[in-house]
């Protein structure tokens, strides 16, 4: 996942235009008159400074306080809405250069700010922090509004855009300037009067409402957790979690016990493993019900106005629905096409489920165990069901997983596919002791690629889940500004000086989110709008899908799937048992992703009709004949996806959409020398990892791949049954 929140100021297409390149041309004048009028306390502000130090500057971690974001957020914006008001009051015609390329010098400052403060709300979230988010989200959308609504700006942005030179720039600058027209407009530019006041109200609050809900799961997922009191509640777990789960409740305060955190990390582990049912299911019900507690935490009455607002908002700036406004600068380009992708999928994914719930019902009854097979119990049973069927066992594959070889291993496909080379640095600060860095640079000819920071850890005050940031992207049109970027994830720490076992799910995972980042890190654009992971959201998953492929190639398994003990490589017999069962659990995988999905486009086709989240839920479910062992991968009140911001609303079948283009980019490499093919590599850098936003995303993949993507791959992928080849168009 790209964490939309640390990415705010290049988020053109989600109501914000604040890009820049601080300190050049007329910026730096009006940079220099705004620090003169600050009082002299703003200008010791240590978030405002420039970055200084290696590798182009780096965030300043080691001087960052809570009490520092609010005057350095006010201060830096104040500071870029100086110079995007000398942009639009510029008395020279406009061109390319004096309007489109001055706003990509514009607010440097505050990008760095903004970085510095999404880090600090994903990672390091205290109630002092949460007190300062609150305060400053609508704020920050307010302030957004002043820029999208600057009718002088956009005035000179459409003469750009409409003007005969145009046709005299290069493709990636006509792009940068479509970008900027498409999304001035799509972000209510050419609103007039009341209704466009109507939209900055509405915009506002509803960050103050993303903020109260992502808040609010922080919290549930920090408040509970299933403590394990003695050695009975341990049954059927394998000693990595084990010692998880107590090294857990000693920071917990709770020696001599066992905790299990309300992580995805923590629990779905203990799901599949725990030979105690009643335990089960009192974690389950605590994992799934974030959010849904009927306290003063629950998200129902957040949820609800979202929706509410979203609709007026589409209504305004003239579509039918939030879906139709979301999905129009997409590949899927509407709804419809975004939905019959999903039933397409659907029907095959639920038949596969009936199967598997079959095979599971018939292990339990032989073990003697209630055969009612509970969304509690499916985990369990699955697990039992790969052992009896493939011989294989997690807890087998296990201890050959360790996070510090496949971080190593990463690093390996990455120097495999792109040439890249990986160097741990210590001469730059972080904001946890947890944080690791390595400089990337191109083997052959010595450039730094950027700087990419690692936090692998849960820690109470961080988001769950897994994630990539940019605090800083790539550029290259006033000289080279190489990227900063961050793969963060939640793994529960060991006991001091024990390796860190992860299970395959996370594994893949694990290389999902470097997808991201080396995403980030092959981008090779002139223009920071543009670069690295700033494309649309049903394209941005394809890079981060597809290296999830690499995990299970020979050549990492072999070289990186050690055993923790014994330095022994993992056994031939047992990749080829993993292998067997590549499309084990397709039905339940592809059921819980798909119900997210799916209820997430009905909310927000929805429109006017005022909605209960939990029971509009329950009624789409039953609609799609969910399975009753099953529940949405997110249900509604925790789906942080779609709700702590708009990145992802209407948009989380864009996991469904990106699949499609990864199986059928896999198979380019399957059709030519396999995965480490050097030609194939090169057009995948050169076509898909380097581009960021240079061209529509569809000519990108026919640059790659020749054509466009079938579906029919996907469907093979999954062990499906195919029908006649699809393309995605």
């Amino acid at each position: 996942m790209i964490d939309t929140h640390a990415t705010f100021t290049r988020l053109v297409g989600v109501l914000v235009l604040v890009a820049g390149l601080a300190g050049r041309a007329t910026a730096q004048t009006v940079r220099s008159e705004a620090q003169e009028a600050a009082p002299a306390a703003m200008q010791q502000n240590p978030l405002l400074a420039e970055w200084v130090g290696p590798y182009g500057g780096v965030p300043p971690f080691d001087r960052v306080k809570v009490e520092y974001f609010e005057p350095a957020l006010e201060a830096a914006m104040a500071e870029n809405l100086a110079e995007i008001e000398q942009i639009a009051q510029d008395p020279a015609p406009p061109t390319f250069e004096n309007t489109i390329v001055a706003m990509e010098r514009a607010g440097r400052t505050l990008d760095h700010v903004i970085a510095l403060y999404w880090i600090w709300s994903s990672n390091m979230s205290t109630p002092e922090f949460q007190e300062v988010e609150r305060k400053m989200a609508p704020k920050l959308a307010a302030f957004s509004d002043r820029i999208t609504q600057n009718e002088a700006l956009f005035r000179r942005i459409e003469a750009v855009y409409e003007s005969p030179e145009k046709a005299t720039l290069t493709p990636e600058q006509q792009r940068l300037v479509w970008v900027y027209y498409t999304d001035f407009v799509r972000a209510g530019a050419k609103l007039e009067g009341a209704a466009k006041q109507r939209l900055s109200e509405i915009n506002q609050r509803l960050a103050e409402l993303f903020t109260s809900f992502s808040q609010n799961v922080l919290a549930d997922e920090n408040d509970y957790w299933l403590v394990l009191e003695n050695e009975a509640d341990l049954a059927g777990l394998p000693e990595s979690l084990r010692s998880a789960a107590a090294a857990a409740a000693e920071e917990k305060g709770l020696p001599g016990k066992w905790v299990i955190m309300n992580t995805r990390s923590s629990m779905e582990p203990f799901l599949t493993f725990s030979d105690r049912r009643d335990l089960r299911e009192k974690g389950w019900r605590m994992w799934v019900d974030r959010g849904d507690m009927g306290d003063e935490q629950d998200n129902n009455a957040i949820i609800a106005e979202i929706l509410k607002l979203r609709a007026e908002r589409a209504r305004l700036l003239g579509y039918p629905t939030h879906a139709h406004w979301r999905l129009e600068n997409s590949m899927a380009k509407t709804p419809e096409a975004a939905m019959q992708l999903m039933e397409t999928v659907w029907k095959p994914a639920v038949a596969r489920v009936r199967e598997e719930v079959a095979d599971m019902t018939a292990v339990a009854r032989a073990a003697g165990q209630p055969a009612d097979i509970q969304p509690w119990d499916y985990r369990y049973w699955a697990e039992k069901v790969r052992k009896a069927k493939y011989d294989l066992d997690q807890n087998e594959v296990k201890p050959y997983l360790q996070l510090e070889k496949l971080r190593e291993a990463m690093f390996w496909v990455a120097g495999e596919l792109f040439d890249f080379e990986f160097t741990q640095v210590t001469d730059v600060p972080v904001y946890h002791p947890d944080v690791r860095v390595w400089k990337v640079t191109d083997r052959a000819s010595g450039r730094l690629a950027g700087l990419w920071y690692f936090d692998p850890y849960a820690r109470p005050g961080k988001q769950s889940g897994a994630w990539m940031n940019a605090y800083r992207e790539q550029e290259s049109f006033d000289g080279e500004v190489p990227t900063i970027v961050s793969n963060n994830a939640n793994f529960v720490k060991g006991r001091p000086g024990e390796p860190v076992l992860i299970s395959w799910d996370d594994a893949e995972t694990l290389f999902h989110e470097f997808g991201h980042a080396l995403h980030g890190l092959n981008s090779r654009v002139s223009y920071p709008t543009l670069s690295g992971t700033n494309v649309v959201r049903d394209f941005v998953e394809l890079p981060s899908q597809l290296m999830e492929h690499w995990l299970s190639t020979p050549e990492v398994l072999q070289r990186f799937a050690v055993h923790h003990e014994t330095g022994e490589p993992i056994p031939q017999e047992l990749v080829d048992r993993i292998q067997r069962a590549a499309t084990f659990n397709q039905g339940f995988l592809t059921v819980e992703f798909l119900a997210s999905a799916l209820v997430d486009m009905k909310l927000h086709l929805a429109g006017d009709v005022p909605i209960d989240p939990d029971a509009f839920e329950k009624e789409a479910l039953a609609e799609l004949g969910m399975p009753a062992e099953i529940v949405m991968r997110h249900r509604t009140p925790h789906f942080g996806h779609i709700f702590s911001g708009d990145g992802y609303s209407a948009g989380y079948y864009s996991y469904l959409w990106a699949d499609v283009l990864t199986a059928d980019a896999f198979e380019a490499f399957t059709e030519a020398g396999g995965p480490y093919d050097r030609e194939v590599a090169r057009r995948l850098r050169e076509s898909i990892f380097s581009v960021g936003n240079m061209y529509d995303p569809a000519e990108s993949y026919r640059r790659f791949r020749g054509r466009d993507a079938r579906v029919e791959a996907l469907m093979r992928d999954r062990g499906f049954p195919t029908e006649t080849a699809t393309s995605m168009q």
